[in-house]
């Protein structure tokens, strides 16, 4: 059997060959390919945290936690100003990696030495308590 990759894989079609004749294996013979190649490979299991959305009379007890956050529609944001470009993306590639430790990614905007981080939680459709856990986080990256 032709594979053309390591671990047996080749991302194209499997092929075997039968004398002088090559022929392509159907759909099965690739899903089960694909199953046995997925499955060699160790995952990193998430779990997912279902989260409520905030009322309305919530919002400003959870913002005074992080009193630099303001409330935009159903986001927050901020703005973080750094010395140049450089100690800006040292602080974004901070926030992605406190970010992919929660599994809650924010908006982020750079322009030169600032940067604008926006959290919402899309699937509550709006703002809940891991949004402002992740600001507080980015906060004390920022005064740590």
């Amino acid at each position: 059997m032709w594979t053309g990759a390591r671990n047996g894989f080749s991302g194209a079609a499997d092929r075997k060959t039968e004398g002088k004749n090559k022929v392509r294996a159907g759909p099965e013979r690739i899903a089960a390919r694909l199953h046995s190649f997925f499955l060699g490979r160790k995952a990193k299991v998430v779990r997912m945290v279902s989260m409520e959305k905030l009322s309305a009379a919530k919002i400003p007890a959870a913002l005074a936690a992080v009193p630099e956050w303001r409330q935009l529609g159903n986001a927050i944001t901020r703005t973080y100003a750094f010395k140049d470009f450089p100690a800006a993306m040292k602080f974004v590639n901070a926030v992605a990696g406190l970010a992919e430790q929660a599994g809650h990614h924010p908006d982020i905007d750079i322009r030169w030495n600032r940067v604008t981080l926006a959290l919402t939680t899309h699937d509550a459709g709006g703002l809940t308590e891991k949004d402002f856990a992740l600001a507080g986080k980015f906060d004390e990256r920022l005064l740590g």
